[in-house]
């Protein structure tokens, strides 16, 4: 008979996998969207439905007070730095293949141990910063760039800015310290990124057309999920047993890019994923 904590480290595995699956589906979504619909339309329809989506869910199995916390200054924080990470990606998605931007997005956790140790005083070991090197080695086989045109660089300066962005963003939940819970932290980010996101979506308020609703709904809903699933993964099984289950996001970019954009896998984008996955192991077995 299976143990608990075996049960809990399958069960971890295939949440973090679900919801990568999830993120993929719905960076391939934001890439359709993308060539018709503008950026920011597309940032705050995935935030405010998404909201719509966790609140009356949260509420209604938490109730009101749930919303009550001490770190209001801190969801500030990383909401505004998050959905400043979401306009880079999105950004980055809609001009760069589906797999050499979700690659880009993976270089995240190379940033947050530079950014905790600035911020928070954390030490970094030899390991990960060899594992930093070669991750930004990846990037450079990845990307080509003394072949690549200037507009593609900026495209790739925009994915680069979303991972440094999104790991400044994980290191202000680690400054909150394991009181907030991640739900309450999900929904904070959900309804900040919403109201931030606003003012840029009404300047450029274009009303989607009824498929653009359902894709704009699809897209929220997959995002949701995802999250739910990944903070769950986490919350029942050790991040250092689970988290190499990430880089799984890779194999369906590929698979999606291929199926739906035509976007065949490269030679560059084989050696370059290999090394940004490699570093990334690496990295996360010399945290623990």
């Amino acid at each position: 008979m299976t143990n608990p904590a075996s049960r809990a480290l399958r069960l971890g595995a295939l949440c973090v996998i679900g919801g990568e699956l999830l993120l993929a589906v719905m960076g391939a979504l934001i890439k359709y969207l993308s060539p018709d619909l503008g950026n920011s339309m597309i940032v705050f329809g995935r935030n405010l439905l998404g909201l719509g989506i966790l609140l009356p869910i949260l509420l209604i199995r938490e109730g009101p007070r749930y919303l009550i916390t001490p770190h209001l200054r801190f969801h500030l924080m990383r909401g505004v730095i998050g959905v400043s990470a979401m306009y880079c990606y999105f950004f980055s998605l809609g001009k760069l293949p589906l797999t050499d931007a979700v690659l880009l997005k993976l270089t995240a956790p190379f940033f947050i141990p530079l950014i905790a140790f600035f911020w928070l005083g954390e030490r970094t070991a030899m390991v990960t910063v060899i594992a930093i090197a070669l991750g930004f080695c990846g990037v450079m086989v990845l990307l080509q760039p003394g072949q690549a045109s200037v507009e593609d660089l900026f495209f790739v300066l925009a994915g680069v800015s979303g991972a440094v962005l999104g790991a400044t963003a994980k290191v202000t939940i680690r400054r909150m310290g394991v009181s907030e819970p991640s739900p309450r932290i999900v929904l904070y980010f959900a309804l900040i990124a919403s109201a931030v996101s606003a003012p840029a979506a009404l300047l450029n308020w274009q009303w989607p057309t009824a498929l653009q609703w359902l894709l704009l709904l699809a897209m929220a809903a997959t995002a949701t999920a995802a999250q739910l699933l990944i903070t769950t993964a986490y919350r029942i099984a050790p991040a250092g047993a689970i988290g190499q289950f990430t880089y799984s996001s890779v194999l369906f970019a590929v698979l999606l890019g291929w199926l739906f954009f035509a976007e065949p896998l490269s030679l560059n984008q084989a050696l370059g994923g290999a090394l940004i996955v490699f570093a990334g192991l690496l990295n996360m077995r010399a945290r623990g």
